[in-house]
């Protein structure tokens, strides 16, 4: 659970300070000594922290996926302890777990000088291929175990495949509600606004997997047919169980809504994440823009009230607009450092052209 929100908390963070520290890290590299590096707000400036940022969060979700998926291989299950492929039959379960008691049993490895450390060890090891023979010779308790995983051992409870069943979808039935839940109040709150349908779809989706899955007597055909096959021809890991690809599924769909809510608002728009990193929304700026349009209409309305009594008075409306008229002038563009400046120039040459024009007379 620590891992988890640590996780949540890296997707908002660290995107943004990794993507500015490259940027600059790549300007300081890629433009040379003495030459203008772009300004923060321009527009070469915003694209390149566009880009770097889709990067960024592209390489986090990989490695996200990556470090769910090692998680799951050093976890290991009891195929891998026993040594057996998934498809092992109780006879060579039995037959490999009497090997494994001749090299691993703690009456027959320990020695007189084993220190209590080493003891320990072997006992270790030994009770945990025990517990691998017994759960999976137990034909309920492999069924279960291969959907639920190793959380079954802790069903005592339960004693046939249909008690595992409807404990497992109770289980995940609350799951599925409990981070429905979440996700509303999340929206509610006004975050992970991207996609809303399609995650909910999405949520849906698995959710009926699952209990699918949960329910079918074999493993699923693109688990049996596609993803462990090319998992055994190229060694890559070992092969999924269905808890575990189920595990990877739900890592996978959490992770890559929460990139997608990082990335919706950058690929919205050209100016949609500012220089600081900071994203607007597009919700955000549509109040924006109604917060306008209401400003403008009400200004529209005072001014309509503050010129009533004018209205019946051409003369004085007239008089009236020839003096805001002046007044702009004055104060507006006479006032203006650049405009006097210019007048005054102006004015200098044209006294200086009077002067030469009445030199030239007087010659």
């Amino acid at each position: 659970m620590a891992n988890d929100l640590l996780s949540l908390a890296g997707w908002y963070f660290l995107p943004n300070l990794v993507a500015t520290y490259l940027q600059t890290a790549l300007y300081a590299i890629f433009i040379r000594a003495g030459d203008p590096k772009p300004a923060p707000g321009s527009s070469r400036h915003l694209r390149d922290r566009k880009r770097l940022f889709i990067l960024v969060i592209s390489a986090y979700l990989l490695y996200t996926i990556y470090e769910a998926d090692y998680h799951l291989l050093r976890s290991g299950d009891f195929y891998q302890d026993l040594g057996v492929p998934h498809s092992v039959s109780e006879p060579e379960l039995q037959s490999r777990f009497r090997r494994l008691t001749v090299q691993y049993h703690p009456d027959k490895v320990s020695s007189p000088g084993s220190s209590a450390a080493e003891k320990a060890a072997v006992e270790g090891t030994y009770i945990q291929l025990k517990l691998a023979r017994d759960t999976l010779v137990d034909p309920a308790k492999r069924f279960a175990y291969d959907r639920f995983g190793p959380e079954i051992l802790q069903w005592r409870q339960c004693k046939t495949v249909r008690d595992f069943v409807i404990t497992g979808v109770q289980r995940t039935t609350v799951y599925y509600a409990v981070s429905g839940s979440v996700l509303v109040l999340l929206g509610v709150l006004g975050y992970l606004q991207q996609g809303k349908f399609w995650r909910y779809l999405v949520m849906a989706g698995l959710f009926v997997v699952e209990v699918q899955m949960m329910m079918s007597p074999t493993f699923p055909a693109a688990l049996e047919q596609m993803i462990n096959p090319f998992l055994l021809a190229t060694k890559w890991r070992s092969p999924y169980l269905p808890f575990q690809m189920l595990a990877l599924l739900r890592k996978l769909t959490i992770t890559f809504f929460i990139a997608l809510s990082q990335l919706g608002p950058v690929l919205q728009g050209p100016q949609t994440v500012g220089a600081d990193g900071d994203a607007v929304s597009a919700q955000q700026l549509e109040r924006i823009d109604a917060v306008v349009k209401a400003t403008d209409q009400e200004v529209s309305r005072l001014m309509g009230l503050e010129l009533m009594p004018f209205a019946a008075d051409q003369t004085s409306t007239r008089d009236l607009r020839t003096g805001l008229k002046q007044w702009l002038v004055r104060n507006t563009i006479t006032n203006d450092a650049e405009v006097r400046g210019a007048i005054n120039v102006v004015l200098d040459r044209r006294r200086r052209e009077g002067q030469v024009g009445s030199s030239q007379t007087l010659l």
